[in-house]
């Protein structure tokens, strides 16, 4: 009994002590595991950290950014406000001006209303001038080929030019001589009423501005003597045909003394030998008898229509 007893002790022990060492070696597994997982936990909290940290750097980084942005837009909006304020004074003194310039243009247009009054009428009256001065211009080619008919059978030539007539001075007068000869007497009062006769018919009259009678010399002598001379012969010319037995009616030498103007010339017209510069003495000592038509003042009156 006592044997088999003991037998079973000594079975019975070693399998407690086997079963201490399984949960020994179980908690020890724990242990491990658990430290493990500990260190597991703590690595991943350091790197959560270090990524909070670095997310906190940029964060922070950003908001600084955001800040400098801020400040610089505040700048910005304070110089954009300055801006508006400059923009609504420039505005205020563009109305002022838009106003003023308002008011200017409506006096303009007044201005300009009467100023195309004013051209409407300068154009009635340059119209008018212009129809006026082209019958003149007619009138001018009339009167020359009336003088020319009327002198075809005399010795006296026309100008065709200007319809003047020329007389020399030798026929008219003795050498330095202002006093009409005897015989000049009869030829002007063959020539004086046929020439005038023309230039104060009726149909002529109206257009005639002026009847010049221009006295001229040669270049023998001094200038002032022989513009004394010059002028002398044609006064009496002038003076015979105001004379009542020269052949004009008193009505015409009435109207003629209205229109002939006495000219003395000097030598400062002389006429020259053809194709030459030499002076023709005889030729250049003459008696001119012209006419000037309205024409010249009618191109007078154009002018300061046009450049009014």
């Amino acid at each position: 009994m006592k044997n088999r007893k003991k037998g079973k002790a000594a079975f019975t022990e070693p399998s407690y002590w086997q079963s201490y060492s399984d949960m020994m070696a179980a908690l020890l597994l724990i242990f491990i595991l658990i430290i493990a997982i500990t260190l597991a936990i703590y690595k991943q909290k350091r790197n959560d950290l270090e990524e909070a940290q670095i997310q906190l750097s940029v964060t922070q980084s950003e908001l600084e950014a955001s800040k400098a942005d801020l400040e610089a837009s505040r700048a910005d909006l304070e110089a954009s406000k300055v801006d508006l304020q400059a923009s609504e004074e420039e505005l205020r003194n563009s109305l002022k001006e838009l106003e003023e310039a308002y008011a200017k243009a409506t006096m303009t247009q007044e201005e300009l209303d009467a100023a195309y009054l004013e051209i409407d009428e300068a154009k009635a009256e340059l119209n008018a001038t212009r129809s006026e001065l082209q019958d003149i211009i007619g009138i001018r080619t009339d009167i020359i080929g009336e003088l020319q008919t009327r002198f075809s059978n005399s010795s006296m030539k026309v100008d065709a030019q200007t319809g003047s007539i020329t007389f020399s001075s030798d026929v008219l007068f003795r050498y330095n001589s202002a006093t009409l000869t005897s015989e000049s007497k009869a030829t002007l009062k063959e020539i004086i009423p046929m020439y005038l006769g023309v230039l104060l018919q009726e149909n002529f009259r109206p257009y005639i501005a002026e009847i010049i009678i221009e006295g001229h010399t040669d270049t023998d002598g001094d200038y002032q003597s022989n513009m004394t001379l010059s002028y002398n012969r044609a006064n009496s010319v002038a003076k015979f045909c105001m004379d009542g037995e020269n052949g004009l009616s008193g009505q015409q030498i009435e109207v003629l003394q209205k229109l002939m103007t006495v000219n003395g010339r000097s030598f400062s017209n002389p006429i020259y030998e053809d194709g030459g510069e030499k002076v023709n003495m005889a030729a250049s000592r003459r008696v001119e008898i012209k006419f000037r038509l309205k024409e010249d003042e009618m191109i007078e009156k154009i002018s300061e229509v046009l450049n009014h």
